[in-house]
């Protein structure tokens, strides 16, 4: 039996959402909230991916707290180290680490109405009693490695981008790479210049915009320091230039092919071979898929001992690997850049609600749904952080994740101020946002484009992508509406 513990929130996850709801709560004058952390660090998503080249696809100006902006970023897009780093600058500015749990993985919670509290149980046996649990868990954290026949008889190594194996030393080796995702455009330019042998395994090509990256000058940074609004201006541009791209995205279609026409050229001036073009030109319409920005992946394919294979892979031998049209490509280790278990990632959570409703059932039954991508109906204070629906394919999700931390405190003080229990969003409020989103959607790009993606549910539903402005999210979630509720 493990220890017992009595707070006030639980917050589970120390990513951007979860230290940004700690911080949230922190200016609300509250000490009485716990966060868990599976790991021995913070920093989620940039705590774990250490691949070579890992870097953010999102100007840092941007993908940062607007409360705690940061004068020293060195790139535009900065590198995966100095955005933990960040976070955990951020952990110590606001005393953070003295509430977190560390090595602490949420295995189950349950709902007791008589208590009118959550019970969460730790894998390692220790139970938290809380009244409001704020789940920060993301959906980018469970790697998806396909199941293909033989993997297990395989002699080599084999690792998923976002569990990377260091100490395996690549060079000089004949590598296989599955998957053309947002990790492998970064990391394939990377150890291709080192192993012997590269060949890629690419089921559909991504679309892939030039990467306006560039070092920060030193006297933008002097600038930044002396004069914070300056920082604020260039951000607000960032944001508005990236907001603009939301118009193609919902329902305007027509607006994606002037970034089809740069992407395009991006890859014609990168590639001269033809066959190869041909391989790595989409034949969706832009933004149906996640777009990528490169500006070394195109001339990394190029290379003389990079291979791209469009036949997808049949089966694993204990030295190769396998094609569609048969073809034997002798490995000595296999990469996964496969992505993540994203509109089946709560699956594995054993959440149980009121009347014992199971929240894993409920959703693979009826697909995620919730209101505002936030509260879950039979699911009384329990709150999630960029949950269904709120994920972006234009801007910075760390904009919408301020949008939910105000909001969710916000829902925890009407509580505490009404002097009631428990707040359960009413489920024909939530019906009626889903069926808004979901009929927004249906216009967009990510249901027309003509593509398969990972934003899509096993129901072929988009239960991961925001329809629209990131502006309108946060109006809509600037107060909490008490008429979207039962207080009890």
């Amino acid at each position: 039996m493990g220890e017992r513990y009595e707070t006030g929130v639980v917050i589970v996850g120390t990513g951007f959402s979860g230290l940004g709801m700690a911080i949230q709560l922190r200016k609300a004058g509250r000490t009485d909230f716990v966060v868990l952390e599976k790991a021995a660090d913070v920093g989620g998503t940039w705590r774990d991916n250490t691949y070579p080249g890992c870097a953010c696809d999102i100007q840092s100006h941007m993908y940062s707290f607007s409360f705690e902006q940061n004068p020293e970023w060195t790139r535009s897009f900065s590198p995966q180290q100095e955005i933990w780093d960040y976070l955990r600058r951020v952990t110590a500015n606001y005393g953070l680490r003295k509430h977190i749990r560390f090595g602490t993985e949420m295995v189950g919670a349950h709902w007791d109405a008589e208590e009118s509290r959550w019970h969460l149980l730790a894998r390692n046996g220790d139970e938290y009693v809380a009244k409001f649990v704020v789940s920060g868990i993301g959906a980018l954290h469970i790697p998806r490695i396909p199941e293909l026949p033989g993997l297990p008889d395989f002699k080599g190594r084999t690792f998923h981008s976002a569990d990377w194996d260091h100490s395996y030393d690549l060079r000089g080796k004949k590598v296989a790479v599955v998957g053309t995702g947002a990790s492998s455009v970064q990391f394939v330019p990377q150890i291709a210049k080192d192993v012997a042998e590269l060949t890629l395994f690419q089921r559909t090509p991504p679309w892939i915009m030039p990467k306006p990256d560039h070092a920060m000058p030193e006297w933008t940074r002097r600038l930044f320091r002396a004069v914070p609004a300056s920082q604020r201006a260039y951000r607000n541009a960032i944001y508005w230039m990236l907001e603009a791209r939301a118009i193609g995205f919902n329902g305007r279609p027509g607006l994606m092919k002037a970034g089809e026409w740069i992407a395009r050229r991006h890859l014609a001036r990168q590639v001269e071979d033809p066959d190869l073009r041909r391989k790595l030109t989409p034949e969706y319409t832009m933004g149906c898929k996640r777009v990528l920005v490169s500006n070394d992946y195109y001339p990394a394919l190029t290379r003389d001992n990079v291979h791209v294979v469009t036949e997808g892979v049949t089966h694993v031998r204990e030295h190769s690997v396998i094609a569609a049209d048969g073809t034997e490509h002798e490995v000595d280790a296999i990469i996964f850049g496969t992505g993540f278990h994203v509109t089946d990632a709560f699956d594995s959570l054993d959440v149980i609600g009121l009347e014992d409703k199971n929240l894993a059932k409920q959703w693979q039954k009826h697909g995620m749904q919730t209101h505002k991508g936030i509260t879950v109906s039979g699911f009384p204070n329990l709150f999630f952080l960029l949950g269904p629906n709120t994920g972006l394919g234009h801007n910075s999700v760390v904009f919408m994740i301020e949008s939910q931390i105000r909001y969710v405190a916000d829902a925890i003080s009407m509580v505490e101020r009404a002097r009631a229990q428990a707040l359960n969003v009413r489920p024909e409020v939530q019906d009626n946002f889903n069926e808004q989103v979901q009929r927004k959607l249906v216009k967009g790009v990510w249901t027309q484009g003509g593509c398969d993606s990972w934003y899509l549910d096993a129901m072929g539903v988009n239960r991961t992508v925001w329809p629209g402005y990131t502006w309108r999210y946060w109006l809509d979630t600037r107060k909490v509406d008490p008429a979207d509720f039962e207080l009890t």
